[in-house]
């Protein structure tokens, strides 16, 4: 029997690995053996370590190490896959970064020799319902998330109605050629922690499309990079001044996602930080690292920001 492998995608701070945590609780109660592959910018994988207390005998956390050439990626990519179809796991979670194109996902999968050992269960799409899309690539890797999904996972809901969130991804989907139009059935409102059992049954269940779309190579020839920072010791206050001066001024590049973790009063905290969403929460355990992701970055300006 083959292995399920779903894929949850989602732009850049959508909430994927919230998401993941909920439903991974779900797979293992019903007997799931699951392996996560987490897949980001950077040497240091913050959202690994956030999934690392779902370590156990019924699941296991596994990395790409980012940062590399669209191709030296795909390689590790598929590597890592073939070597976690040997682990004994029913069921494989793929979440990659937020700057993704899907089409890599479907182009491994049905390569040899990955289709003889996995068959795609279903592909789920964690959106920001604050998004804005400001320029013609980042529609498209926003649209090319939302194309093939089996389920859609509206985030950050606040007053905003299910009619107008499905009209505003309708008219990405419009813009980049995809006939597709997500219907009301397909979508899901509000914070996984609600979701009832039966609903992650609905999505685990959900499946995939194939649509077609107007290709663009926005990943073979991407500028997106991150730069890692870690001991600075910085605080709260500090960390959100400079962030939003990073996020505003494109002196620095187009700063997209600003993640990490810090300490204050003996505490350690876990940030994750857009322009529009400033989220700051306690966490249990971490390390002082401050990642900031982005495209055509500018790293010694950020460096004189972070080490000032």
């Amino acid at each position: 029997m083959n292995i399920k492998i779903d894929l949850i995608t989602g732009f850049l701070g959508s909430g994927k690995t919230t998401f993941i945590r909920k439903y991974v609780e779900y797979l293992i109660k019903n007997g799931e053996r699951v392996g996560i592959l987490e897949n980001d910018y950077g040497a240091v994988n913050v959202d690994m370590m956030l999934l690392s207390d779902l370590r156990g005998p019924s699941c296991e956390i596994e990395m790409i190490a980012g940062g590399c050439s669209y191709d030296c990626h795909l390689r590790r990519f598929k590597t890592k896959l073939i070597s976690m179809a040997m682990s004994g796991y029913t069921r494989v979670i793929v979440e990659p970064s937020g700057i993704f194109d899907t089409d890599e996902f479907f182009d491994l999968i049905y390569d040899d020799p990955l289709e003889n050992w996995y068959e795609i269960g279903s592909v789920v799409t964690i959106v920001d319902s604050n998004i804005e899309i400001k320029d013609s690539d980042t529609e498209y890797l926003f649209s090319s998330q939302l194309a093939p999904a089996g389920a859609i996972i509206f985030t950050k809901v606040g007053n905003k109605r299910k009619e107008d969130l499905l009209a505003k991804v309708n008219k990405s989907l419009e813009a980049i050629g995809c006939t597709r139009r997500i219907q009301e059935n397909e979508a899901y409102l509000g914070h996984h922690a609600a979701f009832f059992d039966s609903v992650f049954q609905n999505i685990m269940n959900s499946g995939y499309h194939s649509y077609s779309f107007e290709k663009k190579t926005v990943m073979q020839e991407n500028n997106y990079s991150s730069i890692c920072f870690m001991n600075k010791m910085l605080k709260k206050d500090y960390l959100l001044e400079i962030s939003k001066k990073l996020f505003m001024d494109k002196a620095y590049g187009n700063v997209i996602r600003i993640k990490g973790f810090f300490m204050e009063a003996d505490s350690w905290y876990l940030m994750n930080l857009t322009k529009d969403s400033f989220d700051v929460s306690p966490i249990a355990a971490g390390q002082d690292v401050i990642i900031v992701i982005g495209e055509n970055l500018l790293e010694d300006k950020i460096k004189e920001v972070i080490e000032k």
